[in-house]
């Protein structure tokens, strides 16, 4: 069976969006794969953290995994940082890592820019802690979305290298593209990815919003003037945007919503749909919390650590005695 790994920052409570373009399909594959979630602690503190909320958001974002339908029994769930072979394998791999490439990450350069106070070396070099991630499990397949294509290019590339200089160590992982019909875009701007950071909070449904609220939102979403209910990302961003969070919740497809919903106006659709992310949002809140409040999360996540260590030990050693670290025994 492949190897598939996955790591998200414990950055912010993700949105609806979050969970259709990879919480929910992260369910769907992990019969097929030997799957890794990582939370990826490590990545977060790039950039200031308040220590007690991004404990909190660690164990949240357990949660949230959990109540999205990850199964331990089938998955490994884990803390990066409680897994010292990451930040091992990511200095290592720092040390075959150009500036110049670095410098190029499209990430590096926005969030360079938001720094008053100069700028954390990690944000520069967290790349190769990022390939780290995924090598040191032997990873085939690496789930993600458009905004990590070019990280993905850079950890292959410091896998061809490494392999170069020091033989065929490490395994070059393939990249997997979400299905299509899996981007949630902003309820109020549908040309825009839906972000859990948006400082509008109309812009984006959280995981953990009331969901009263959460319907609101939905039936303030910016729609267009001509009142067809049709699936067309580009003439019709909003409702098509609309369609899709339908679609993804209820398995239906945009063409049966398009014929269910013809005679309908955008108030009837918007009603219905408020509707379903509320009922989405109560079940989805109420497993969140029996995990969130429970002594068994402790415990998947230890056996995750377990797991996750002895998985990445053998990668480990094998880099560190490619690159002659260490004493031979």
């Amino acid at each position: 069976m492949e190897t598939l790994f996955s790591g998200i920052q414990p950055s912010g409570i993700p949105t609806l969006g979050n969970y259709v373009g990879a919480l929910k399909q992260f369910n769907e594959i992990q019969d097929d794969y030997d799957c890794f979630f990582c939370i990826v602690d490590q990545h977060a503190i790039t950039v200031p953290q308040d220590r007690l909320k991004l404990r909190k958001q660690i164990r949240q974002l357990a949660a949230i995994y959990l109540a999205a339908g990850i199964d331990p029994e089938k998955s490994t769930l884990f803390i990066q940082s409680e897994v010292p072979a990451h930040a091992q394998a990511g200095w290592m791999l720092t040390t075959i890592a150009s500036i110049g490439e670095l410098e190029r990450m499209t990430q590096f350069k926005d969030k360079s820019l938001k720094q008053t106070d100069g700028v954390p070396a990690g944000l520069l070099t967290y790349p190769p802690l990022m390939a780290a991630d995924i090598v040191i499990y032997n990873t085939n397949i690496v789930p993600v979305g458009d905004d990590q294509k070019q990280h993905m290019e850079l950890t292959r590339n410091l896998v061809d290298r490494f392999n170069s200089r020091y033989n065929d160590v490490l395994v070059k992982p393939e990249i997997r593209v979400p299905k299509v019909g899996g981007r949630v875009m902003s309820l109020q701007d549908p040309t825009k990815k839906m972000s859990k950071s948006d400082d509008n909070q109309k812009n984006f449904i959280s995981l953990l919003d009331e969901p009263n609220r959460a319907a609101k939102k939905i039936k303030s979403a910016v729609t267009d003037s001509d009142g067809i209910i049709k699936f067309d990302r580009e003439n019709k961003p909003g409702i098509s945007n609309l369609l899709s969070i339908y679609a993804n919740l209820t398995e239906e497809t945009t063409d049966t919503l398009e014929e269910k919903y013809k005679d309908s106006n955008y108030g009837e659709f918007k009603t219905d749909l408020a509707e379903i992310v509320k009922e989405f949002l109560t079940d989805f809140q109420e497993k969140y919390n029996n995990f969130y409040n429970s002594d068994e999360l402790d415990e998947i996540l230890d056996n995750g650590r377990d797991k996750a260590q002895k998985a990445s030990f053998k990668t480990l050693k094998k880099m560190e005695k490619a690159m002659g670290l260490g004493r031979k025994r």
